[in-house]
C-alpha cells in the first residue's frame, strides 16, 4: 500500500501522475514510482523518500509522452525501502507491470512456484509474485491473465496492470483495498482515492470486491475474477476540489482542527430536534423496531476511532443504559467472541478501509450480530458491508493525525446513543435537553480555538521534554488516550496515556522533576478525585497542564498551566477537550521541525493487518 493513480486516454500522462500522487501524499508513504508506456516501451522511474524525489528523477530523464501510464507510492510491509521494493514492479519475460495495495497472503507459495518455473525475483515484496504470476499465464490477453492469476491468490488488493504487447490497454482489479474508476471524455483515470481524480472528472465508479476492470481509450468492461460481466454503476463524486485544498493554512491538520465547529454543524443539520426531543438518523430507521430490542453493543475500531468508540462505550451504558464493549478490532476478530441475540457490532472508521475493523465486522456479522458503520468516506468497503449505519458528514479529512474525524465520530455516537436511550427510557425534556447542549459544541470549538496563541506558549515550555502522560477519568480517560496518540503520532514525544486513578499504581514511577503532566479536569462527578490525582503528580516534581472549565481558577492552585474549555454536560465535554490537545500536540510537532501531516512511518489508511 499506499497511494494508487493510474492512467489511460489521449493525453501525455505522466504529469497527471505526478498531480495525483501529491494528491495522494496525504495517506503516508516511504516511496514512489510511475509507470509509462511510450512506442510501445515501458518506462519506469522510482524513488526513496518524497513524491518530490520521484519528480527530479523524471525531470532528469525527460518527460515521457506516453497515454498509458501509472504511478504508485509505497508504505513497505514486505522489504525495506528501497528502489528496487518500491512499485511499480515488472515481470521478467512479457513486459508487464504492476502496482498494487494490500497484502498477497500466499505470495511465498507462489514465489516457489515461479522460482521452479525459472523466474528470477529482484525485490523482497509480495507485488512482484503477483506480476511475475500474470507474466507466466499472460497468453495475449492481459484481462484474462489477471483474472487467471487472482483466482490463485490468497489476500487483500487492489491492482493496476498494464503490458508493453497491449500499449493501450490498463487492466485493474481489487478486493479489500479500495479502487476507484473515474469516467472522462475518451479517458480514465484510476485512483486509490477520490481526491486523485476529482481534478479531472466528478464522474466515478467503486470497484467492488473480486471487480475486475479491462480499460481502453474506447471505453471498458467490468467482470469479476471468473470473468462474469459485472454491470458497473457510475455515481457522481460529492468530494470538491477546494475541500482538499490548504485554502491559506500552513497544514492540513491545522485546517482539519480549525474546520470542527463547520464540520459539526454538517454533521448535525437535520438530525435532531431539540424542541421535540427527537433524534433523526435515516441511516438506522429502516431497523430502529431491531435496534430497540438490542441488549449488548460491541464497538469495534483502531486508533483514533478506537478512542473514539471508547467514549461511545461510556454514551451507550449512560445515555441509553445498553451493555456496551469498545474493543480493537485486530484483537476482536482473532477471538472467539460471544455474539447472542440482540448484540449489535458499530463498526466506526474515518476512512471505512480500516483492514482489522472489515475483518472484526465480517466476523460478527457471520456470527449473527446486525452490523452498524459511522464511517467518513461514502461507498467505502465497511459502509457497504454493514446493516445499516450513520456518515460522520464532516468532509474529507487529509491530515494523517485524525482531528476532525475523532470529534464527528464522537458526535455520530452521541446522536446514536440519543437516539436508542429515547426509545427506551428517556423523556423528551431530558433528551432535549442534551441536544440543545449538543447543538453548542460548533460555537464553543470556535471559543476554544481563540486560545491558539495561549496554547502555543504552554507547548513551547515543555515541548523539548521526551515523556509525557495524559491523564482523564470517565468520559476523558479516553480524550486522554487520544491527546496522547496525537502527540506521539506526529511529534514523536514519548506519551502516556491512561485512567487518572491508574497512575498510582505503577506508572507514578516514571514521574521525575519536571515531567509534563496533561490532566483533564473539567467540571465533572470526578472533579475532585482528579484534583488529588493531580496533588500525586506534583508531590513528584512534576508539571501539571489542565484542561479545566472556563471560569475554574482554583485549578490553578494545582497546574502550572491551564487550558480552558467552556461549560458543558459531561457527556459531551470529550468534542471540547480533545481540541487544546490537538493544538497542543500539533505546535510541538511544528516546534520541533516535524513534518505534520505527513508524519513518519504513518498511513492515512491502514488497508493491511
Amino acid at each position: 500500500m499506499c497511494g494508487i493513480v493510474a492512467y489511460v486516454g489521449s493525453k501525455p500522462c505522466q504529469q497527471l501522475l505526478i498531480e495525483g500522487l501529491k494528491r495522494l501524499e496525504y495517506r503516508g508513504y516511504d516511496s514512489a514510482g510511475c509507470a509509462v508506456i511510450q512506442n510501445g516501451k515501458l518506462h519506469i522511474v522510482k524513488a526513496v523518500g518524497r513524491v518530490a524525489n520521484l519528480e527530479d528523477k523524471l525531470e532528469g530523464i525527460g518527460n515521457f509522452t506516453g497515454t498509458t501510464g501509472m504511478a504508485h507510492t509505497r508504505w513497505a510491509t514486505h522489504g525495506g525501502v528501497t528502489e528496487i521494493n518500491a512499485h511499480p514492479h515488472t515481470d521478467d519475460k512479457v513486459g508487464i507491470a504492476m502496482i498494487h495495495n494490500g497484502i498477497i497472503e500466499n505470495y511465498a507459495a507462489l514465489k516457489t512456484y515461479l522460482e521452479e518455473k525459472g523466474h528470477t525475483f529482484k525485490s523482497q515484496t509480495d507485488t512482484e509474485v503477483l506480476a511475475m504470476l500474470i507474466g507466466e499465464l499472460y497468453e495475449g490477453d492481459l484481462e484474462k491473465a489477471v483474472q487467471a492469476a487472482l483466482r490463485e491468490v490468497t489476500g487483500a488488493y487492489a491492482i493496476c496492470v498494464i503490458c508493453e504487447k497491449e500499449p493501450e490497454t490498463l487492466v485493474v482489479a481489487r478486493k479489500g483495498s479500495p479502487l476507484i474508476v473515474g469516467v472522462g471524455s475518451g479517458e480514465y483515470i484510476v485512483a486509490s482515492d477520490a481526491s486523485a481524480i476529482v481534478s479531472h472528472t466528478t464522474q466515478a465508479m467503486t470497484l467492488a470486491d473480486y471487480n475486475v476492470v479491462k480499460i481502453t481509450p474506447k471505453g471498458f468492461r467490468t467482470s469479476t475474477i471468473h470473468d462474469v460481466p459485472v454491470t458497473p454503476k457510475i455515481e457522481q463524486l460529492e468530494l470538491e476540489l477546494q475541500e482538499i485544498e490548504l485554502g491559506g493554512y500552513q497544514h492540513f491538520m491545522r485546517k482539519e482542527i480549525f474546520e470542527q465547529p463547520k464540520a459539526l454543524r454538517n454533521s448535525f443539520r437535520g438530525r435532531f430536534d431539540p424542541k421535540e426531543g427527537r433524534v433523526i438518523l435515516g441511516g438506522l430507521a429502516d431497523h430502529a423496531k431491531e435496534l430497540n430490542k438490542v441488549t449488548r453493543i460491541i464497538l469495534t475500531a483502531q486508533g483514533t476511532a478506537l478512542h473514539a468508540a471508547m467514549i461511545g462505550q461510556y454514551l451507550f451504558e449512560d445515555l441509553a443504559k445498553i451493555p456496551a464493549r469498545a474493543e480493537y478490532a485486530s484483537e476482536f476478530r482473532y477471538r472467539n467472541p460471544i455474539i447472542e441475540d440482540g448484540t449489535i457490532v458499530v463498526a466506526v472508521s474515518q476512512s471505512g478501509e480500516t483492514a482489522d475493523t472489515l475483518a472484526a465486522l465480517s466476523e460478527a456479522k457471520d456470527r449473527g450480530a446486525l452490523a452498524l458503520g459511522v464511517i467518513n468516506v461514502v461507498g467505502s468497503s465497511i459502509s457497504r458491508e454493514t446493516d445499516a449505519g450513520v456518515y460522520l458528514r464532516v468532509g474529507p479529512e487529509i491530515g494523517v493525525a485524525s482531528t476532525k474525524a475523532f470529534t464527528g465520530q464522537v458526535a455520530v455516537l452521541t446522536m446514536v446513543a440519543l437516539f436508542l436511550g429515547r426509545r427506551r427510557f428517556m423523556s423528551g425534556e431530558q433528551c432535549g435537553e442534551l441536544l440543545r447542549a449538543l447543538e453548542t459544541v460548533p460555537e464553543k470549538i470556535e471559543k476554544i480555538l481563540t486560545q491558539d496563541e495561549v496554547i502555543r506558549k504552554i507547548t513551547m515550555k515543555y515541548c523539548e521534554r521526551e515523556n509525557w502522560l495524559f491523564l482523564g477519568r470517565g468520559y476523558n480517560y479516553p480524550t486522554a488516550l487520544e491527546g496522547a496518540l496525537k502527540l506521539k503520532e506526529i511529534s514523536y514525544i514519548h506519551a502516556e496515556g491512561m485512567p487518572a486513578a491508574e497512575m498510582k499504581h505503577g506508572p507514578i514511577a516514571l514521574i521525575n522533576e519536571g515531567m509534563p503532566a496533561v490532566f483533564i479536569a473539567n467540571k465533572g462527578r470526578q472533579y475532585e478525585k482528579v484534583l488529588s490525582n493531580i496533588q500525586e503528580v506534583r508531590a513528584r516534581g512534576g508539571h501539571v497542564i489542565a484542561v479545566a472549565t472556563e471560569g475554574d481558577e482554583h485549578i490553578r492552585r494545582y497546574a502550572e498551566d491551564v487550558m480552558y474549555v467552556p461549560d458543558i454536560p459531561e457527556p459531551l465535554s470529550p468534542m471540547l477537550t480533545v481540541v487544546p490537545l490537538q493544538l497542543l500536540a500539533y505546535h510541538a510537532a511544528v516546534i520541533r521541525g516535524h513534518d505534520v501531516d505527513k508524519p513518519r512511518n504513518l498511513a492515512k489508511s491502514v488497508t493491511v493487518e
